[in-house]
């Protein structure tokens, strides 16, 4: 009897046991599953959440298409702006607060911290940071109302657009578009070409042949036909620019009486203003009759005339040709040339033959150059010269004449390098075909134009874009 109630006992304590095991196991598994529930909900809140702040971005991206200057969510007042979520069937799940940067003076880029929250579990929110800016003409390294060539020492960072057709011989690093599907390229005989072609070895099939792929030449492709830039809008930019710089904030001046204006600009936050007195004499046997405004365009005698703050919105506007030269530090300026009202032959023109330097290349220094007709290299002009701006000649080129020998050693150069952008009515270059000019032509687009260019740089699109994206953790 005593060993039967023995094994009674432990079977009693096994049962014990192994029900406690069980017992935790359950309740383990309960715990488990529990905090699997919870860490579900969690995330479903999470993204709830994330979601709500993503319609924060895109309820102000809609609003600035309709207000695109109303940086206070339409209230007139400072925020955060508080917007209720609602699911689809009209019940308020959340909300998403709106904290809008306005863009600087003569920028469009606007900045919105969108944070998003849900109702049931309010403590966990996302937040999402956005950048919008309306893209200007800066946005290209090289934009141009007429067929380009571009020959085989050229190289290009950057996008390049052409409203006319584009022969490109060099290498380009980014993208080349043409508002044309084909044409007749003026440089070379036979049919019509692509819109976008080179002549590099091997040359280009004519249409309607395939367009073969070139990233020896086109090293981001090419596209065309596209739509056309708006050069013709310029016109009211430049109004626009004049009446800016009218204003106590910029710096206007009227004709000059002379030939012109020149402009120094120092690291100071400053320039020096001449009048020009006179250019500098052409050389005997030095003429070229197939170019229109052909001249030396080189300062002769100059006159100071004062030592000036630069303007507090940015805006300068001079109704005369002006020379400018110089180097800025932490300044963004828009200097704009032109007289009203326009007339073919009263058209103004921005001439370089000095250094125009940045002291900083990380977008803190800006140059706009914006004429009514040419923005031209004069004939005395620096050997190795660097131009750092963003340069647009509205209804002419930007470019040097032509000098022959009979002009002296200034008729051929040797480096010129541009840090920014070239638009252009008319076809641009620096150097020809039989080696005058600038023997070697550098090109560097400056990234930091695209969407943070000079003050009221003209712009190609009234719709903001998109510029970055990115949640704050």
């Amino acid at each position: 009897m005593i060993k039967s109630t023995q094994k009674k006992g432990v079977i009693l304590i096994n049962t014990i046991v192994f029900g406690v095991i069980a017992s935790i196991m359950v309740f383990a598994l309960i715990g488990w599953v529990a905090l699997v529930l919870k860490n579900i909900r969690n995330i479903a809140v999470r993204e709830q959440a994330f979601q709500i702040a993503e319609a924060g971005i895109d309820y102000y991206r809609w609003h600035l298409a309709h207000n695109p200057t109303d940086y206070q969510d339409g209230t007139g007042g400072t925020g955060p702006y508080i917007h209720p979520f609602y699911n689809k069937d009209d019940t308020r799940i959340g909300e998403f607060r709106l904290s809008i940067t306005a863009p600087p003076a003569g920028s469009t880029l606007v900045t919105i911290m969108s944070v998003g929250s849900v109702d049931i579990q309010p403590l966990y929110i996302r937040t999402i940071v956005s950048q919008l800016a309306i893209p200007s003409f800066a946005k290209y390294a090289v934009v141009a109302n007429d067929t380009m060539r571009f020959g085989s020492g050229t190289e290009i960072f950057g996008p390049i657009h052409s409203n006319g057709g584009i022969r490109f011989d060099g290498l380009v690093h980014n993208l080349a578009t043409s508002a044309l599907e084909d044409y007749d390229d003026p440089d070379h005989g036979g049919g019509n070409e692509f819109g976008v072609h080179t002549h590099a070895s091997p040359t280009d099939p004519n249409p309607p042949s395939a367009v073969p792929s070139r990233p020896d030449v086109f090293e981001a492709g090419r596209q065309f036909p596209v739509a056309p830039v708006d050069f013709a809008g310029i016109t009211t930019d430049l109004s626009n620019l004049r009446t800016k710089a009218q204003a106590p904030e910029g710096f206007y001046r009227s004709s000059s009486g002379s030939q012109g204006y020149e402009v120094i600009f120092k690291t100071n936050d400053t320039f020096d203003l001449y009048r020009v007195n006179s250019v500098t004499s052409t050389p005997g046997g030095c003429y070229y009759s197939y170019q229109s405004d052909w001249g030396t365009w080189s300062v002769g005698t100059r006159t100071l005339l004062g030592n000036y703050a630069n303007p507090s919105n940015g805006i300068m506007f001079l109704e005369d040709h002006v020379w400018v030269k110089g180097q800025i530090n932490t300044a963004r300026i828009t200097l704009a040339v032109g007289r009203f009202p326009d007339n073919p032959t009263t058209r103004r023109d921005i001439i370089i033959n000095n250094d125009l330097l940045y002291t900083n290349y990380d977008g803190q220094d800006s140059i706009g150059l914006i004429s009514q007709r040419h923005i031209s290299v004069g004939l005395v002009s620096e050997d190795n010269l660097s131009i750092d701006a963003a340069l647009i000649a509205q209804n002419g080129r930007v470019g040097r004449f032509y000098y022959s020998s009979s002009c002296g050693s200034n008729y051929i150069r040797n480096t010129i390098s541009l840090f920014g952008m070239i638009g252009t009515s008319q076809r641009y270059g620096f150097a020809y075909t039989n080696g005058t000019g600038y023997i070697n032509r550098n090109i560097n687009y400056d990234n930091n134009l695209l969407y943070a260019p000079p003050p009221d740089f003209p712009l190609t699109s009234d719709q903001y874009q998109t510029v970055s994206w990115k949640e704050e953790l």
